[in-house]
């Protein structure tokens, strides 16, 4: 049997609500123990954190920096395999930077950097070093995201004409009534966050899931933006319309201040032979939709899923599986990678958001912004 894949962690620390979901997914299977981290710019944190989650204290370390040099330094049987990047946004692009350059393997969070000029850098530096990298659009790893996929690249519904994808969540809703509260939240700094909130922090979430199921890519967008909390330096609330390459029609929208919504985040796609639907707070289904009115309801206890769909599914049929099931999709895939890489051979491809789907989200938050700077003019999008 092989080992376990020995995983490193940035950020995550005490409080943090991100870090526990990417622990729980990397070690559902079995396949990896966390040995080591820098769970926090503060030191004292990061070092109770560390002791929190039983590591040695040799391995629990201070700066990430000061991490992948030393991890990099260790024997090949100690050292760790992969890091997980889980810090907020500006984080990500300079701990990603360092463990490339110190030759390990990198998984991170979602959006991959603050700019498109950050992601594309990284994208050269996967390539020169030759690890293996992911990053967690979790979302695309949910049984019926999969059959969704391969429903619309196998012809099911036709030609796709229109996307609808939306993600609109309620916690920022409070924060309109009551301004005196502080928000406190980093995704409402732009030194943290970056240029966007709202479309940074759910937007790309909705453009990665739309391209990941249909393969259409944004040739232009018209976007319009909103700040309804007051003292917000970024947007809470946006809505785009999209053009795609070949002709395809789309409209996104995600917001913050939708009072009483969690986090409903939902996909439909439409074509000349009908349309799909999928819930992400109601994920083991989805809705097949036929132009003569008939629909079909598939979930895990379909005999006809695609393998795919079939792979994904943790639980047996009419036992629900959820975010953490879906995430730790993504890690299996991503250690397939690794496995590959720390073997010397080949990375393969894998079921899994890798550094070009990062260039993509950043090169949709910027154009986005632009096209809202502009006051609502169609956008060309390059990446």
């Amino acid at each position: 049997m092989a080992r376990k894949l020995r995983m490193g962690m940035v950020g995550g620390g005490i409080g943090a609500f991100i870090g526990p979901v990417h622990r729980m997914a990397a070690t559902l299977d079995g396949e990896a123990e966390l040995v080591a981290g820098a769970f926090s710019s503060d030191p004292a944190k990061s070092r109770e954190s560390g002791e929190q989650l039983g590591l040695d204290p040799a391995r629990i370390y201070a700066d990430f920096r000061d991490m992948a040099r030393r991890e990099a330094a260790l024997p090949a049987d100690r050292r760790i395999d992969f890091v997980s990047v889980v810090v907020p946004n500006a984080g990500h692009y300079p701990a990603v930077r360092a463990f490339l350059e110190a030759g390990i393997n990198v998984i991170c969070d979602k959006p991959l950097a603050v700019s498109l000029a950050q992601a594309k850098d990284v994208e050269r530096l996967v390539k020169k070093t030759g690890r293996a990298f992911a990053l967690t659009h979790n979302y695309t790893g949910y049984p019926m995201v999969k059959q969704a996929r391969r429903m619309v690249r196998d012809g099911a519904l036709g030609r796709i004409n229109k996307v609808v994808v939306e993600y609109p969540q309620g916690w920022m809703a409070g924060f309109i009534e009551n301004p005196g509260n502080a928000i406190g939240m980093w995704r409402t700094d732009p030194k943290i966050a970056g240029g966007s909130c709202c479309m940074g922090d759910l937007g790309t979430h909705a453009e990665n899931l739309a391209r990941y199921i249909t393969g259409l890519e944004i040739d232009r967008l018209c976007a319009d933006l909103g700040r309804f909390v007051p003292g917000n330096r970024l947007e809470d609330d946006g809505a785009v319309l999209i053009r795609y390459r070949g002709g395809a029609r789309g409209i996104l929208y995600a917001s913050q201040i939708c009072a009483g919504e969690e986090n409903p985040l939902k996909i439909r796609v439409y074509g000349t032979r009908g349309g799909l639907e999928w819930r992400q707070e109601d994920p083991n289904y989805l809705e097949h939709k036929e132009p003569q009115g008939r629909v079909t309801r598939y979930s895990k206890g379909n005999s006809n899923l695609y393998p795919e769909a079939r792979a994904a599914a943790r639980l047996i049929w009419g036992h629900p599986d959820g975010f953490i099931e879906a995430f730790a999709n993504l890690y299996r895939e991503f250690f397939k990678m690794v496995r590959a890489e720390r073997a010397g051979r080949k990375i393969p491809e894998a079921d899994v958001p890798g550094v070009r789907d990062g260039v993509i989200g950043n090169a949709f938050i910027e154009t986005v912004l632009r096209s809202h700077a502009s006051k609502g003019k169609w956008t060309k999008m390059r990446v």
